[in-house]
């Protein structure tokens, strides 16, 4: 299933992992082990926060792939189902199919 991933990194510890040289080799090797289709990484409510989008092909993994952002940079993690234009458009063909001959 396609998922956004919102990672939002508190000030003084992403400072940190920038300052020790942790952060591009935590990137790096996050983005290599999720192969996310897309990312996105910008400034939000002062914070560091990337949005990444990716197939979760089980729900096991979703704490092999957020623990590393706990545990390395203290982030808050937010994951949300997302749909392509074509999955809307099966899913609603799908709700009209369905409802759309009510009355």
């Amino acid at each position: 299933m396609r998922m956004l991933l919102k990672v939002t990194l508190p000030v003084e510890a992403a400072n940190n992992a920038v300052k020790s040289g942790t952060m591009p080799k935590l990137m790096e090797q996050f983005m290599a082990d999720l192969k996310p289709e897309a990312s996105y990484f910008l400034p939000e409510n002062g914070k560091r926060t990337m949005f990444i989008f990716f197939d979760l092909k089980d729900p096991s993994q979703i704490p092999e792939i957020v623990e590393p952002l706990f545990m390395e940079l203290n982030a808050a993690v937010e994951l949300t189902p997302a749909m392509s234009a074509d999955d809307l458009r099966k899913g609603l063909q799908a709700a009209h199919a369905k409802y759309g001959r009510r009355g």
